[in-house]
């Protein structure tokens, strides 16, 4: 899927996107995204339930983006990553990512998409591990 946002999203505009999701989030639902790895649960239900709705990603784009940009937040918090360009992001893909030591690429707002579109054996819980065990950094 093409994605074409208004402004586009860029490296330092992802923690403005996943602060404003926070307080979307809190608003709509009461949800609680507090930054901490434990939260990305809530951020699957929330996903789960647009699912459940029946919504697609060119409906729900600019929140799954904010979601994803929220969980890529977590990872330069608790991971020491940090926002980038994706070096050779495909057409249809967000062109950011967010790089890990050790050269770790994740791509946080493509787990949203997926997780989405898959459902629960898509998790965005176990693939925040994986990132960790990587690069070899603690969770928590």
């Amino acid at each position: 899927m093409q994605v074409h946002l208004n402004p586009p999203l860029e490296p330092a505009g992802a923690p403005r996107r996943a602060a404003a999701i926070v307080a979307t989030a809190a608003d709509i639902s009461d949800a609680e995204l507090d930054y901490s790895p434990e939260s990305i649960v809530v951020v699957e239900d929330i996903v789960d339930s647009f699912r459940a709705e029946g919504v697609t990603d060119e409906e729900m784009v600019e929140s799954l983006i904010a979601f994803g940009c929220y969980v890529g937040e977590i990872l330069t918090r608790h991971a020491g990553g940090s926002w980038q360009h994706a070096p050779s992001a495909p057409a249809a893909s967000v062109p950011v990512v967010v790089k890990l030591p050790g050269s770790v690429e994740c791509h946080p707002i493509d787990w949203v998409f997926r997780r989405l579109k898959f459902g629960s054996t898509v998790s965005i819980r176990d693939l925040y591990a994986a990132a960790g065990d990587a690069d070899g950094r603690a969770r928590g």
